[in-house]
């Protein structure tokens, strides 16, 4: 299969499934040379919390080892949050999205966003977004976890505020 090795935004959208995850690793890791901005959405959580396990285990060894912009719109796990953490450690991500959308209350990512983000200093913005049975509650609302990432020089944004569309994103690059 070829690829356009110039691709400088990939939207991966709802769709994913196990048939297309490992042609999906290989355009990665083939346009990642150029790659700046990379958006995941798996978003039904019933459906993909198996797909979504396979795509965080596997994408941090494949990511260029800078990317300006990572959206991972996913049911995510810890553990499979903190394998992904730990193959990208070396990675650096100026704005990093996270929306999770989670399968069980007690899901909770911030124990491995402090060790491998905040504590590496990996990004320089940072956006996360909880859904959970309908609500959302936005890192950005939680003064008290805003006050501790100031101390990294991590800025944490409104997720909203920082998503980039694909639209957003041609007229910024092409039309501007």
């Amino acid at each position: 299969m070829n690829y356009n090795s110039k691709i400088r935004y990939l939207y991966l959208p709802v769709g994913l499934n196990h048939l297309n995850t490992n042609l999906i690793f290989k355009l990665i890791n083939n346009v990642k040379q150029n790659l700046n901005y990379l958006v995941i959405n798996a978003h039904d959580v019933d459906y993909t919390y198996h797909l979504n396990s396979i795509i965080l285990q596997n994408l941090g060894q494949i990511l260029p080892s800078k990317i300006e912009y990572l959206n991972l719109g996913l049911a995510i796990a810890g553990c499979d949050l903190e394998v992904f953490l730990k193959n990208s450690q070396n990675i650096f991500i100026k704005k990093l999205l996270i929306r999770n959308n989670r399968k069980e209350e007690s899901e909770d990512i911030f124990p491995y966003i402090k060790e491998y983000i905040m504590k590496k200093k990996r990004v320089k913005y940072l956006a996360i977004l909880e859904v959970f049975q309908g609500n959302r509650e936005d890192l950005f609302s939680l003064k008290d976890k805003l006050e501790e990432f100031k101390l990294y020089d991590i800025q944490v944004l409104d997720y909203y505020g920082l998503h980039i569309d694909i639209i957003s994103f041609i007229e910024k690059t092409y039309l501007w």
